[in-house]
């Protein structure tokens, strides 16, 4: 019997399809680490094989059918390993976010009930330990890294490769162990839970997604399919292990297409892996893609007055013909032309820095992204769409097809997902890897589904002629301002953040007279900006305040607000003022998510006397702000931060009937 046999078809789990693709693909490459400088390749014979030991090892230990086992950490083979070790047992996989403080964690742990846990290093581990208290069941703590853990207790801890010396030597005292695991693997008819994916909480406390086994292997199939992955293609895996897009892109599509996943050596060598890969399949949350915006832009800076008049012209070129040239469009012969040297000067050393050379297929999502962030990386010949997904769905929502990519809207809907707005406008949808439920939490599970099964997503969107979708913003956060004028507060934020030098925004006006806005400056870009102009600072908060900072944002909000009066729609939402936060939004603080999103709600509590400042009138506001550190310490950040005035523009025509 072969693992393409399974359940009479098909595999309908991961571990399944591993088992085919060690048969099929067994010497091509599945997993690769950059480790202590060096790249190191597991094949997918060699994948089932750590897989399988670690497997048996859990087992001897104790871990059985329906237990959750926590996995913590970055992105390292064994963690990836661990998943479908425990998905072969049916035992659940529960991911956290490896930079999850102490408090978070134990959360996630203690909701779950896990009585195992898998972590990266001494960190995670230190974290578990000073947790000890709230998290009673849970036994066994396993590690990959043993720097630093030699002299800790180990009565409860235990190295990866010594609970795989379990397995094996399991094996080695019954051969029957390996079969019964085999088969055991091939039984199984997909109706187990493969995975509890804890969200964001973006919206309040975070909640358990019970994603099960044969509707996420459709899933996963369905796209694999509609992008054309192959065992040929290759990611890197950089992203939150216990965040969706992760999960789906990189773990589940690996799996059923059996393409090769790169890990980076640390988070901090990303950019530097990803141009050593050169992958074929790419996937970014829009801010990854504003941080390499704002590296390009600080690069050309520092660039010679030859190569910054080439830039610039060619990237008027690139705006001009770039996309069409990519989706195969009719181009003039002097656009071609114009545009094939612009390639070999500029935008094909550009893919090269960015490790885009072997792009064939790039998506972003999480968030909206600004249109002339996505078209920028389009018109230099990067293949990028977008998909809005959630994690209830296990990901894909919609999808674009090449050749119909736009950048006002995510799409049609994926393969096999039906898509309908409410009476209210609120996207919602039905799809083949939809959760079962939120773990313990029935009622929450009831809210968010209606009567004949759709999930209420929570966004408000409408459908264009083509049938494809536009997320307008969070249903809840679209809003009027008092003279009727429409406010869609991540629209004006997203274009905001086109500019390399701002990092984050955060935009008010529901049901008040004017638009007013929440600043972060982008560190990285600005300190380069004072650097060349000889400007010292000591902190964030001393270069937030600048006078100088103050007017190159002024030059920002002036000109998307002249961009807004152009837009009959969105004309009454002119900024009218703006003040630069003196810290960053920080997910530690609870301003963002860990997959940073900005908490509104929380947001707007916490800082509520900088809004009244804003709106009452005042030139600067006094501020004391509590902030966590790494090491969960609190501290008192003050200061006294401005407030300063936009310039607004007439508008075509009056805001009311702009807003009907």
């Amino acid at each position: 019997m072969s693992a393409s046999d399974s359940a009479g078809g098909m595999p309908v789990t991961f571990p399944q399809y591993l088992l085919l693709n060690a048969e099929r693909y067994a010497g091509r490459p599945a997993m690769r680490f950059k480790d202590l400088g060096i790249w190191q390749t597991w094949s997918w014979a060699e994948q089932r094989d750590e897989v399988r030991d670690f497997a048996l090892g859990l087992r001897a230990l104790g871990l059985r059918e329906g237990e959750r086992i926590a996995i913590v950490g970055t992105n390292r083979p064994r963690l990836y390993w661990a998943f479908a070790a425990a998905q072969s047992l049916k035992a659940v996989p529960v991911p956290v976010y490896s930079d999850a403080v102490a408090e978070e964690l134990a959360f996630v742990l203690a909701n779950a009930g896990v009585r195992f846990a898998v972590v990266e290093d001494q960190e995670q581990v230190d974290k578990v330990r000073s947790m000890a208290e709230r998290l009673p069941g849970l036994e066994q703590v396993i590690y990959d890294e043993p720097r630093g853990l030699r002299d800790y207790d180990h009565a409860a801890l235990r190295h990866f490769a010594d609970v795989q010396h379990l397995g094996r030597e399991a094996i080695a005292a019954d051969a029957a162990v390996l079969e019964s695991w085999t088969e055991g693997v091939r039984a199984s008819d997909g109706s187990e839970v493969s995975a509890i994916l804890y969200t964001s909480g973006t919206t309040g406390q975070s909640k358990g997604v019970v994603l099960t086994a044969a509707r996420s292997v459709r899933a996963a199939e369905s796209t694999a399919n509609f992008d054309r992955l192959t065992a040929d293609d290759e990611v890197l895996a950089y992203l939150p292990l216990a965040w969706v897009g992760d999960h789906y892109l990189n773990y589940a599509q690996a799996y059923v297409s059996g393409l090769c996943m790169s890990c980076p050596e640390s988070p901090e060598t990303v950019a530097e892996n990803l141009r050593e890969v050169g992958p074929s399949f790419y996937f970014a949350p829009p801010r990854v893609f504003e941080g390499l915006l704002t590296s390009v832009m600080i690069r050309m800076e520092d660039a010679g007055p030859i190569k910054k008049r080439l830039f610039k012209h060619y990237l008027a070129v690139a705006k001009k013909y770039g996309e069409a040239v990519l989706e195969g469009r009719s181009v003039p012969l002097r656009g071609r032309i114009a545009y094939a040297l612009g390639d070999l000067l500029i935008y094909g050393p550009l893919r090269n820095i960015l490790g885009f050379s072997r792009i064939r297929v790039a998506y972003t999502a999480g968030e909206a992204i600004g249109p002339d962030l996505f078209s920028f990386f389009r018109s230099l010949g990067v293949n990028l769409k977008q998909l809005y997904g959630q994690t209830e769905a296990f990901l894909y929502v919609t999808c674009q097809e090449d050749g119909a990519v736009r950048a006002d809207t995510v799409g049609p809907a994926a393969p096999d997902v039906e898509i309908r707005l409410s009476d209210s406008g609120e996207v919602q949808f039905r799809s083949p890897g939809m959760f079962t439920g939120y773990y313990n939490a029935e009622e929450k599970s009831r809210e968010v589904l209606t009567e004949d099964g759709f999930i209420k997503t929570g966004d408000a969107g409408v459908f264009d002629a083509d049938g494809h979708l536009k997320i307008i913003d969070r249903a809840k956060d679209v809003g009027k301002l008092r003279n009727g004028a429409l406010f869609a507060p991540k629209y004006i934020e997203n274009k905001l953040k086109f500019f390399p030098d701002v990092k984050e925004v955060v935009a008010f006006g529901d049901d008040r007279d004017s638009v007013c806005v929440f600043l972060n400056i982008d560190l990285t870009a600005v300190g380069n900006w004072a650097e060349r102009n000889n400007i010292s600072y000591a902190s964030y908060q001393e270069l937030a305040g600048l006078p100088r900072v103050y007017e190159m944002m002024r030059e920002h909000v002036t000109q998307v607000n002249r961009d807004l009066a152009q837009e009959p729609s969105m004309a009454g939402a002119q900024i009218r003022r703006f003040l630069v936060l003196h810290k960053e939004l920080d997910a530690d603080d609870g301003e963002v998510t860990r997959t940073q999103k900005v908490r509104r709600g929380f947001v707007a509590e916490r800082y509520a006397p900088l809004i009244e400042a804003l709106y009452d009138g005042s030139s600067e506001k006094y501020v004391e702000t509590e902030v966590t550190f790494e090491d969960g310490r609190k501290g008192l950040i003050k200061a006294t931060v401005k407030i300063a005035d936009a310039e607004t523009f007439e508008t075509a025509q009056p805001v009311r009937e702009a807003a009907e």
